[in-house]
């Protein structure tokens, strides 16, 4: 998860290639008017986002009713949007790629992508960063792709925390 031109893509996609994983790209599933919405330079609010993200809930909550496990790219920028992803079933985590504003707006520039860099700042005034109660790891861009890939196979393979429970018992 994190706002565009995080990695998002790049990340999910090379994890789920190293854990043999299906892979969606969240992208993908935006209804084309969220995508006209989002070229034209206009930010999506929530009720452009509820029904795109139904629809990944649904992709995921298939995969897991079946066994398998699964990597989405999707910004899923606030917490109510991360809550609802969740319930697709036991087991949605989030890895948030935390990128600082100037690298994000150097590579929206260099891309050919339907998020136009006027929408950075947008996505970052509507992102509600996990809290320390979400099942969610932290990585900075800094540890580059192949360090973060790393420790998001080492998290993603461990068995999740609930982190509600007292600190003793994580």
């Amino acid at each position: 998860m994190g706002v565009s031109g995080s990695g998002k893509t790049t990340v999910a996609r090379e994890l789920a290639q190293q854990l043999n994983w299906e892979f969606l790209e969240g992208d993908s599933v935006h209804p084309p008017a969220n995508v006209a919405k989002m070229s034209a330079g206009t930010p999506l609010n929530d009720d452009d986002r509820w029904p795109w993200l139904e629809a990944i809930v649904k992709w995921m909550s298939q995969r897991l009713q079946r066994g398998e496990s699964a990597v989405v790219a999707c910004s899923a920028l606030r917490r109510i949007y991360r809550d609802h992803l969740r319930q697709a079933g036991a087991g949605v985590r989030f890895a948030y790629l935390h990128v600082p504003h100037d690298e994000l707006a150097r590579r929206m520039r260099s891309r050919d992508h339907f998020m136009p860099p006027s929408l950075l700042d947008s996505q970052l005034a509507t992102l509600e960063e996990p809290g320390p109660d979400e099942d969610a790891l932290r990585v900075t861009e800094e540890h580059g792709v192949e360090a973060s890939l790393a420790a998001i196979v080492d998290w993603a393979c461990r068995p999740s925390v609930d982190a509600s429970a007292p600190a003793d018992e994580r």
